[in-house]
């Protein structure tokens, strides 16, 4: 009927909608690839090794900007940044309007998509484990928060993680295109630190304040409800807590550490140029030589001949 809401639930008939998506996603690649980046890697003229992390930082520039806008849209179609309240309320959220169900689908498909591209890529060998944790990580909080009914949350997370990593991205290809301008990587630096702390706001907001209360608190995996039970115990809900501030913290610390490396090696470049050109500017400077040589002391003129005064005459 006119006006009436049709909302979804997940199910086994979603795995043929990412496996069809999946194909999609190879295809879509593979565009992006012929299109885009072998047209400008044929003008950079890369490094094996640099034509792949371009090759990289590419895809994924084009698939969060893609994901961040669509998830902006839904979050704010959807009201859950407008209100809040609604990351929790009326948990377990077991129904889904069709944009968050698809959202979610097209996610799944994606990263599982990028398991035979490592193949279809040619990606070297050292970088297969890296490529794989991060695919891995990916899958299993995006289909953990799809399966066990936390996608509002789940939404507000890719969105800020997304955003971070597009700049990250972004500032490697513009890093490729002139190895001397590194200042999209300080946004980047930027945005990420504000989006570990937005996130780690919401974590607390959330599962400190809002699941523990919920109305329903009991087990019932039947109607989806799987946490609310745990949160209601006070000692469970700290624990969890402190995880989750640990692991931030060593994500930060990691960040840190990367970023004092980085600005160590940016100050050793500079001091070492400073150096090089002090150096170049002593080499260039003329000596100052008189109109003669010595030779054992003595002032000689050009011809070899000895300087000497001219006496003058009386008329």
């Amino acid at each position: 009927a006119d006006g009436e809401l049709v909302q979804y639930h997940y199910g086994l008939k979603d795995l043929v909608t990412i496996l069809f998506y999946i194909f999609i996603a190879i295809i879509l690649h593979a565009v992006v690839q012929e299109y885009a980046l072998d047209k400008i890697n044929r003008r950079l003229h890369l490094s094996k090794v640099k034509h792949s992390k371009f090759n990289e930082s590419g895809q994924l520039v084009a698939f969060h900007l893609t994901s961040m806008v669509w998830c902006l849209y839904v979050v704010v179609t959807e009201g859950y940044i407008s209100n809040p309240r609604s990351l929790w309320e009326n948990y377990p959220h077991v129904y889904l309007p069709f944009q968050v169900k698809f959202f979610y689908l097209c996610q799944l498909a994606y990263w599982l998509h990028a398991l035979p591209e490592l193949y279809f890529q040619k990606v070297r060998k050292e970088e297969i484990p890296r490529q794989l944790r991060c695919i891995t990580l990916y899958l299993v909080h995006i289909a953990g928060a799809y399966l066990l009914n936390l996608t509002r949350l789940g939404l507000i997370l890719l969105l800020l993680q997304y955003l971070a990593e597009f700049f990250f991205h972004m500032a490697r290809l513009v890093y490729f295109t002139d190895e001397n301008n590194e200042k999209l990587f300080n946004v980047w630096a930027v945005v990420f630190v504000v989006t570990r702390l937005f996130t780690l706001t919401l974590y607390i907001l959330v599962i400190g304040f809002g699941l523990p209360r919920v109305e329903n608190q009991a087990l019932d995996p039947e109607r989806g409800n799987f946490f609310s039970f745990l949160f209601n115990n006070i000692l469970f809900r700290m624990s969890v807590l402190l995880l989750v501030c640990l692991f931030q913290a060593s994500v930060m610390w990691r960040f840190i550490h990367f970023q004092l490396r980085r600005w160590r090696e940016y100050w050793n470049e500079q001091s070492s140029r400073k150096r090089a050109a002090a150096g170049a500017k002593q080499q260039a400077k003329p000596l100052k030589r008189d109109s003669g040589y010595h030779e054992n002391g003595v002032v000689k003129a050009e011809n070899g001949t000895s300087p000497r005064t001219k006496k003058l005459k009386s008329p």
